[in-house]
């Protein structure tokens, strides 16, 4: 009689309004799981990263985007924001085209995007040669020269999302902005 009392306490508990939420919670977290584990999106990174495709795909599965400033340029705050937003925008519309894997990967990691410092537009533009080489998606920004600066003044060259340990190839030796 005991045993029964017992067993059917506990179907109470698994059929009643609370026993259901836990049992939809279990299958929730073991659904976003298995998403992770076994998505689309995921085999594309492992077939990647076995391809030898280095350049797209990272192998620690961190990304982030760098915003490089000229400084030179003496750019204000405001005017340094709008350039900055202007080669984030172009670089997340290449790779949305090119990418979307990537893109998908860049956006699970939190979008990260570090603003970093460039003397001049010599070493902007040895970076933009750089980048390229290792595949890196690259957005130079050209201003229309409506307010502070010159027409067609190279102000931000945006690298990535892509691969942090590629990205930090490039761009490690700059600081911060």
């Amino acid at each position: 009689m005991t045993i029964i009392r017992s067993i059917r306490s506990t179907m109470d508990f698994v059929y009643g309004p609370l026993g259901l939420s836990v049992v939809a919670g279990c299958g929730l977290l073991l659904g976003w799981y298995l998403r992770g584990r076994f998505s689309p999106a995921s085999k594309s990174v492992a077939a990647a990263n076995n391809s030898g495709d280095a350049s797209v795909m990272g192998e620690g599965g961190e990304y982030k985007m760098i915003l490089v400033v000229r400084n030179d340029l003496k750019m204000g705050k405001g005017k340094v924001a709008a350039q900055c937003s202007h080669a984030a925008v172009s670089a997340y519309k290449q790779v949305q085209r090119r990418h979307p894997e990537l893109l998908k990967e860049w956006e699970y990691c939190g979008q990260p995007k570090v603003v970093v410092k460039a003397p001049d537009e010599e070493t902007l533009i040895d970076l933009l040669a750089r980048a390229k080489e290792m595949g890196l998606p690259v957005s130079l920004i050209q201003d229309a020269g409506r307010t502070q600066i010159a027409p067609g003044s190279r102000t931000v060259l945006g690298i990535g999302p892509g691969p942090s340990d590629l990205v930090d190839m490039v761009t490690g030796e700059l600081k911060l902005y």
